[in-house]
């Protein structure tokens, strides 16, 4: 498999949200996987992060629907009062 991280999110102190795009056998594909990073033996340094099965790939072909589902998703959480504009405004770190 060929994947290229494109960006990532840190979910919590284990766990990040990478995005991906990737290829196996020839299809394409952007990636959305869970990856955890636990603790080295006997208090040692922490392993690489590792891929979990807890993801999402996603054919290019499908990219208008999901960005359209995405948009879809926002205005729900608005409407339910889960997110304001201003959790929209992407923070600097």
């Amino acid at each position: 498999m060929n994947d290229k991280p494109v960006c990532e999110i840190q979910k919590n102190s284990r766990e990040t949200i990478r995005f991906r795009l990737g290829e196996f056998k020839s299809h394409k594909f952007f990636d959305m996987r869970i990856f955890v990073t636990e603790p080295g033996e006997n208090g040692g340094k922490p392993q690489d992060p590792a891929p979990t099965k807890k993801g999402l790939a996603v054919s290019p072909a499908l990219w208008p629907q999901f960005k359209a589902a995405l948009a879809q998703l926002e205005e729900a959480m608005i409407k339910a009062g889960w997110i304001d504009l201003a959790d929209l405004a992407v923070q600097d770190e």
